[in-house]
């Protein structure tokens, strides 16, 4: 699946009917969640069915167009099937027990309450919500119109706080002819460095959040200053809302590209499987842990690895910073000491790159039909459905 996203331009009663429509879906997957909660046996179907009797019982929830009410139900039933996955497989810690939900920000349609004119730059949704006709804002060069109908398998509203959204999510499967290099290369991901790899090159980590980390402040402090229920304070929180957008979307581009540019240029990838949930427990680095991003960034190699039918190895963490790559060595550091230098064979080499020498060595012994392959991990929508990226951003 692709994912065309384009910015919407409408009046502010249709942006009001947006947002109407989008309390109904939030009202629909509760009510599913609490069916579900109050009756055993419930099943996927059990909650299709139910869209209907909240129909008839609530007027308000009847303008939603029946598709779009079923894809709310998928999205409770998402969260529950997920619950029951996190038992069955004895997942460690908290199994994620669905929730309400209080802060739903999409609508999501199916294959019909909405059209395309044929110009390619507007859409009209055309269910009982009142939302009408928008203009599609993005790149001229990609014409959403000029794909089959039957491609296109589900229309996204989606609210943010610099305006509102629509993703096309289209049937397709994009394959990347990749240039074979001959190149095989191990990467270790870091906080004094975005990554280093087993060649010795280093990507400096640009730190998003701390460098927008003063203006965070300043625009919290406003908030915290407004009176609460004022139209100042409203106006202030978008600010502060979009603020912290423009750096989820600075972390994000940078991750995208590092990860296109590395994958294009090897054959064979190997990063460590940390477990990063864990990692940002510790208080003193959990902060610089989230603004670098290794999540992010890990996902798009796995994706772009995919594209470029590749293998992304992950290899287990323990002692890659540790044992020497020349000799095998067990050397015991701190996270302070930044330098390896082996007190078997004299060998001194950066931590981070010793590191990734270690973690190549080890996916190459272990390529004999690929064992320890990372499957990609795409992006999941908001009922559950995976989903690649879009084209016009992958390109």
């Amino acid at each position: 699946m692709l994912i065309y996203e384009y910015k919407l331009d409408g009046l502010k009663r249709q942006y009001a009917a947006i947002d109407e429509a989008i309390r109904i879906v939030q009202f629909i997957r509760n009510k599913c969640l609490r069916l579900w909660m109050d009756e055993r046996g419930i099943s996927k179907n059990d909650l299709q069915c139910y869209c209907a009797v909240l129909a008839k019982a609530y007027p308000f929830a009847s303008c939603l167009n029946s598709q779009a009410r079923q894809a709310s139900a998928d999205r409770a039933w998402f969260a529950i099937s997920r619950f029951y996955e996190n038992c069955k497989n004895n997942q460690p810690g908290k199994k994620g027990y669905p929730k309400f939900q209080h802060d739903n920000r999409s609508v999501e349609y199916k294959q019909t309450g909405w059209k395309l004119e044929p110009d390619g730059k507007h859409i009209i949704l055309t269910d009982g919500c009142g939302i009408g006709r928008l203009r599609l804002v993005a790149n001229p060069k990609h014409q959403i119109a000029a794909l089959p109908k039957k491609q296109i398998k589900r229309v996204r509203i989606v609210h943010r706080a610099d305006g509102y959204y629509a993703q096309f999510s289209v049937k397709a499967d994009r394959v990347i002819e990749h240039l074979p290099t001959g190149k095989a290369v191990g990467i270790d991901v870091g906080l004094a460095s975005y990554y280093t790899d087993s060649e010795g090159h280093t990507v400096e980590n640009p730190r998003h959040y701390r460098k927008a980390e003063k203006r965070l402040k300043r625009l919290h402090r406003q908030v915290s200053r407004k009176q609460k229920k004022s139209s100042n304070r409203k106006k202030a929180r978008k600010q502060l809302a979009k603020a912290y957008l423009k750096v989820q979307r600075q972390r994000e581009d940078f991750a995208r590209k590092q990860a296109s540019t590395l994958v294009s240029s090897h054959d064979l990838i190997a990063y460590e499987d940390l477990k990063i949930r864990t990692l940002v427990k510790n208080h003193h680095l959990a902060k610089s842990i989230h603004d670098a991003g290794w999540g992010t960034f890990l996902r798009w190699v796995k994706v772009y690895g995919q594209m470029h039918d590749i293998p992304i190895i992950a290899v287990a963490p323990q002692f890659t910073s540790q044992e020497c790559s020349a000799c095998g060595t067990l050397v015991k550091k701190t996270l302070s000491v930044r330098t390896h230098i082996c007190t078997g064979c004299g060998v001194i080499l950066d931590r981070d790159h010793n590191a990734a020498l270690n973690i190549l060595a080890k996916a190459l012994a272990r390529t004999v039909g690929h064992t320890g392959t990372s499957e990609p991990s795409c992006s999941e929508n908001a009922s559950g459905q995976v989903t690649a990226t879009c084209e016009q951003q992958c390109s």
